[in-house]
């Protein structure tokens, strides 16, 4: 008996069957990722007392303000993602992108602009998604800034500060997105069977164009970047870069506590000039050079102002307040023993080539990635189920197949970069330790995840699968073991 196997494949590759197999698979993730969600609030409910090995060096009260941090954080993503979930659907379902099309075609059309002009009609595209993605996302962004972060002492934007910031992020987004975005349309467009190829050079060179550009010139249009000061820590970051060969070029240090108390330290640059920047928030030391300026204005306003009978009352309350101001401060950061082992251990993954084949390896997805799109670019059905019957749009192609048609894909990919990216981790902590740094670096992770509020405890799916950094605990124990 033979079976006609057409109408199945037919069937199968329907726009409707299309549409809502994609569908279902965003649902299945969301449902995937709740459950993971609620296994680590579990984790957060009930672990009310220190672990064992965080005894010595991590007290009650930290832990429970970590915990209330951690579960405040995730009872914003429960509801922002569920918000997310369904205005994805609804755009989906009502048909939303091709409306948008159509709406940046009607706008090119004010403008005596017709179809013909597709890449500028994409360009229009893109500002108004863009447009409408900050209108429904501001809501959450100012919600999660001023009521969750600034709750937990994070939050150090002002309103004003806040309102530029996102102005400028969106200028400085723009600017940068529609000229690459062009160009790529136009590649695509022009370059025949082999634009695949073109494609990927040119993201390729644009890639690596950003990353030497980006914080140089980009960076500090957002943040206040200062060369570290000549003194002991900065002696001691030259020598231990000296020590292992990291062609060191510039130290920075970028005043972020005036957007949030967070830490952090990394570098960047190719070849020979490599650039590390320190957060001033890890610096136990660090005073940006505006508060400095202001305490000694205050100062000096204060001993003008002293009447000569009170003047010794005075300064001794002065010097109280600065002592306790002083106590207050060194409950941040890390010392300079405990800032060179944190970066002994970013230096690790320049040693171990982490970067270089963190890029190797994104290239290599990005290039098989451009290949399958070549190869479905053409395919009517994929425009007809997201609704565009009477054009296939590049830009809108890029879309359907990068972000909808590799769903699977960039999730299994995602993870395994997951997994990838923690065993880097590993062997960085284990380069630091090579430089007999175990030590500090232990008591710097400590140290950071109290500052950062960092829960120490995880569910063991959820870190799997979401944790690109292992577990404190995780960390510490490696550490910890002998050669």
């Amino acid at each position: 008996m033979e079976v006609n196997v057409e109408p199945i494949v037919t069937n199968y590759f329907e726009p409707e069957t299309i549409f809502w197999s994609i569908f279902a698979f965003m649902w299945v993730m969301y449902v995937w990722e709740t459950y993971l969600s609620h296994r680590q609030i579990q984790v957060y409910k009930n672990t009310t007392e220190v672990p064992g090995p965080l005894k010595d060096v991590l007290d009650s009260e930290t832990l429970e303000k970590a915990r209330v941090y951690a579960l405040d954080k995730e009872s914003f993503g429960f509801w922002h993602d569920l918000y997310g979930q369904f205005e994805s659907s609804v755009i989906l379902v009502i048909g939303a992108i091709p409306y948008l099309w159509h709406v940046a075609g009607q706008v090119m059309s004010h403008f005596d602009y017709g179809s013909e002009y597709e890449i500028t009609q994409s360009l229009v595209f893109l500002l108004l998604a863009s447009i409408f993605s900050i209108i429904t996302g501001m809501p959450w962004t100012v919600y999660r800034t001023f009521v969750v972060e600034q709750k937990h002492g994070f939050n150090n934007q002002t309103p004003g500060f806040f309102v530029k910031d996102q102005i400028k992020k969106f200028i400085v987004t723009q600017l940068i997105a529609m000229p690459i975005t062009a160009a790529m349309l136009y590649i695509i467009k022009m370059g025949g069977q082999y634009f695949f190829i073109y494609t990927w050079l040119f993201t390729l060179v644009v890639s690596l164009v950003l990353i030497t550009v980006y914080a140089d010139y980009i960076a500090p249009l957002f943040d206040k970047y200062v060369p570290l000061p000549e003194g002991e820590l900065r002696s001691e970051i030259e020598a231990l870069a000296k020590s292992i060969e990291f062609p060191l070029y510039k130290l920075y240090v970028v005043e972020g506590s005036k957007r949030s108390s967070h830490s952090n330290a990394y570098f960047y640059g190719f070849y020979k000039n490599k650039r590390i920047v320190l957060f001033d928030t890890l610096l136990e030391d660090y005073t940006p050079a505006d508060e400095k300026k202001e305490e000694e204005t205050k100062e000096t306003e204060t001993k003008e102002d002293v009447e000569d009978e009170t003047k010794e009352e005075t300064e001794e309350a002065s010097g109280e307040t600065k002592e306790e101001t002083k106590e207050e401060k060194k409950k941040k950061g890390c010392n300079n023993d405990e800032v060179l082992a944190v970066l002994a251990h970013e230096l690790g993954h320049w040693k171990l080539n982490h970067n270089l084949k963190n890029i190797i390896i994104g290239q290599v997805n990005l290039f098989l990635c451009f290949f399958l799109f070549a190869l479905l670019i053409e395919k009517k059905v994929l425009y007809e189920a997201f609704g565009f019957y009477d054009s296939q749009p590049v830009l809108l192609g890029l879309v359907i197949i990068f972000q909808f048609v590799f769903s699977p894909y960039n999730e299994l990919l995602s993870f395994c970069m997951t997994v990838l990216t923690r065993r880097f981790e590993f062997q960085a902590d284990a380069f630091a330790k090579s430089l007999h740094k175990a030590d500090k670096l232990r008591s710097a992770l400590v140290k950071l995840h109290k500052d950062n509020l960092g829960f120490p405890v995880a569910d063991w799916l959820y870190s799997t699968v979401h944790y690109s950094h292992p577990p404190l605990l995780e960390r510490l124990a490696a550490l910890g073991k002998t050669e």
